[in-house]
C-alpha cells in the first residue's frame, strides 16, 4: 500500500466532507485559547505537552492540529503560484509514523506506518519554502515533488540537490528543460568506530559538483540553506525529534503538522538574515502574519467548507 500523499492532496482528509467534530471544537475554544495552542505547537511542543500547558484536552488538541493544518495547506496551495524564484535547493528529511521500517508488520503497513520522508524545496534568496511532499524516498515520490515544484514557478531556475539518485530520474524526466541543474556530491571518510560514535556521521572530506542539465553557476551550487531548513523542522516539530516517543501515530496528522509548520515559517516567523518573513521577501505577503491571522484563516476555511 502506498503511503505517499501530496502536500495539498493531503486534503484527502477533507474529502469534500468536513469532520463532524470541527464545529463543536471551534465553538468550545475561544480565539485566545486557539492562539495559545498555536503558540505551543509551532514552538516544537508535543500534543500532550500542549494539552498540559493550555489545559485543553488531548483529543481536542489533536483535532485542532488537523483543522489548522488543513486550512494552512489549502491557503498555501492556492497562494504559491507564479513565484519569482531564481535559485532553489532541494532535500529530503527522514521521520517515521507509528514505528520504524525495521519494526513494521504487514498489519501496521496498511495503516501507513513506517519510515516517511518529507521532500522540501527552499528559495536561496527569499528563504521561502514553496512546496513539499510527504511520502517515500523512491523515484516516483521525487517525480511528483518536482512536478509540483515546477507548477509553482514563474521563471527558469537554478536547482541544486544532493547526489540522491531519485533526483536525477525526477529532474531528467520532468523538469530538465526548465532548470539549470547540478548535484553537490559530498565525499565522506570512513565511519568512526566505537559505541561513543554511534550517532556521529562520518567526516565529510570534500565535495564534487556534477552538472546534470544546462549551465548552472558553480558559485551558487549549494545545499546549505535546505539542510539548515531540515534542522529548523527538527527543532520546530516534536514529531521530528529523534529518540523520543513524540513521533506521529497517523500519517494524516503528520501531514497536518507539517503544513502548520510551513505556514508559520513562511508567513509568521521573521527570518534572522532577512529581517522580514520569507513570504514578504517573495512578495506574497505585505505584512507579518500573527497567530490570530491563522485562527481567522481556520474560521474562513471551516465556514467555506460548511
Amino acid at each position: 500500500m502506498s503511503i505517499a500523499f501530496k502536500r495539498v492532496t493531503l486534503l484527502f482528509a477533507c474529502n469534500a466532507r468536513p469532520l463532524k467534530h470541527n464545529a463543536y471544537t471551534m465553538k468550545k475554544l475561544s480565539d485566545e485559547k486557539r492562539i495559545q495552542l498555536l503558540s505551543c505547537l509551532v514552538e516544537g511542543n508535543s500534543i500532550r505537552a500542549t494539552a498540559r500547558m493550555t489545559g485543553v484536552a488531548f483529543n481536542t488538541v489533536l483535532k485542532f492540529v488537523a483543522d489548522a493544518g488543513r486550512a494552512c495547506a489549502i491557503y498555501q496551495d492556492e497562494t504559491f503560484h507564479s513565484l519569482p524564484c531564481k535559485r532553489l535547493q532541494c532535500d529530503e528529511i527522514w521521520s517515521f509514523v507509528g514505528c520504524k521500517a525495521k519494526n513494521l508488520t504487514e498489519k501496521n503497513a496498511c495503516h501507513g506506518w513506517g519510515d516517511i520522508w518529507t521532500w522540501t524545496a527552499i528559495d536561496a534568496d527569499t528563504k521561502l519554502v514553496p512546496c513539499w511532499y510527504v511520502g517515500t524516498r523512491e523515484a516516483q515520490a521525487a517525480a511528483i515533488f518536482m512536478n509540483d515544484l515546477r507548477s509553482r514557478l514563474a521563471n527558469r531556475v537554478q536547482l541544486t540537490t544532493d547526489a540522491h539518485r531519485a533526483y536525477l530520474y525526477a529532474v531528467v524526466g520532468t523538469v530538465k528543460d526548465t532548470v539549470d541543474y547540478a548535484q553537490l556530491v559530498k565525499l565522506y571518510g570512513a565511519c568512526p568506530a566505537g559505541p561513543e560514535f554511534r550517532y556521529s556521521p562520518p567526516e565529510c572530506i570534500g565535495t564534487r559538483i556534477d552538472v546534470i542539465a544546462d549551465e548552472p553557476n558553480f558559485k551558487h551550487v549549494s545545499t546549505s540553506y535546505v539542510e539548515r531548513q531540515n534542522l529548523t523542522m527538527r527543532m520546530s516539530m516534536r514529531r521530528f525529534t529523534r529518540l523520543t516517543n513524540g513521533h506521529s501515530k497517523k500519517i494524516e496528522n503528520h501531514g497536518y503538522a507539517i503544513a502548520l509548520h510551513f505556514m508559520h515559517y513562511n508567513f509568521c516567523r521573521i527570518h534572522q538574515s532577512l529581517r522580514v518573513t520569507p513570504a514578504m521577501k517573495a512578495g506574497i505577503a505585505d505584512h507579518i502574519w500573527e497567530l490570530q491571522d491563522i485562527v481567522r484563516l481556520m474560521d474562513y476555511v471551516s465556514g467555506k467548507a460548511a
